[in-house]
């Protein structure tokens, strides 16, 4: 299924937002929609402004492995970002809080997350996050919030990820506006960026959704494996593990997969 494409002009048209979203860089097709925001935050473009892509043919989720948007299906979305270098890890936990609650907004769905950033609902994948920043000593000199997110994506078509993964009208058994989830994504966005820049916690809301807590987990970091009970994350939104010998491990970033 597919949905009619997007444009700058329905998506800006009545969008409650100060700043996030009132810019649009709008492709047909992309690589990479990080790509062409970094190349658009080099060249000026202010912050909140999105870049969007109809098709992405080369997209990046975490740890390199790629992340498909066939034409019309889903939203290809990055959002460029200036936050202060204290705030710079916060933004995992308001993209992936604003991704969550624009779909139960949009559709019903109650969607959770799979630390640290992965949005699934009934235990697939609906949508990926990833975060890419450029500091400059103590600064941060900008921020790349990249979303992919199936919307009307047929799971069968991914081949063989097709099995974890799923998307709103897979869930939901129709056709769901993209304009309307991105509209009210881009609301999220902002809303979340703003209450972490202000200084106030995100943490309590995020732990509050998080699919992996108090789950037997296995976590590869680096050349590493921890294994053992997903217990909590801190304040900062690294996961603590509890190993089968009580010892606990703060793991800051890392590949979660749920053992049975």
């Amino acid at each position: 299924m597919i949905d009619s494409p997007l444009s700058p002009a329905s998506i800006c048209a009545g969008l409650p937002t100060e700043f996030v979203g009132r810019r649009v860089f709008y492709f047909p097709s992309l690589p990479s929609t990080m790509d062409a925001a970094k190349r658009a935050a080099r060249e000026g473009a202010p912050e909140g402004a999105i870049v969007l892509a109809d098709e992405q043919t080369a997209g990046r989720g975490r740890l390199q492995r790629q992340w498909l948007t066939p034409p019309g299906s889903g939203i290809a979305l990055s959002v460029i970002l200036h936050p202060k270098l204290a705030y710079l890890r916060g933004l995992t936990m308001a993209a992936s809080l604003a991704t969550v609650r624009a779909i139960q907004e949009t559709t019903g769905l109650e969607p959770g997350i799979k630390w640290p950033n992965d949005v699934l609902i009934h235990g697939k994948k609906v949508c990926g996050i990833l975060i890419d920043s450029e500091l400059r000593g103590e600064e941060v000199e900008v921020a790349i919030v990249g979303l992919g997110l199936n919307v009307n994506l047929t799971p069968s078509a991914l081949g063989e990820i097709g099995g974890v993964a799923t998307s709103l009208s897979a869930e939901l058994g129709r056709n769901v506006s993209r304009l309307e989830v991105l509209r009210s994504l881009l609301t999220q966005i902002e809303r979340y960026y703003v209450t972490l820049r202000s200084g106030e916690s995100l943490h309590e809301e995020w732990r509050g959704l998080l699919d992996t807590l108090g789950k037997h987990v296995r976590v590869r970091v680096g050349d590493r494996v921890e294994e053992g009970t997903a217990f909590d994350v801190d304040a900062e939104g690294s996961l603590v593990v509890r190993r089968p010998d009580g010892a606990m491990v703060t793991i800051v970033v890392g590949d979660v997969s749920l053992r049975t």
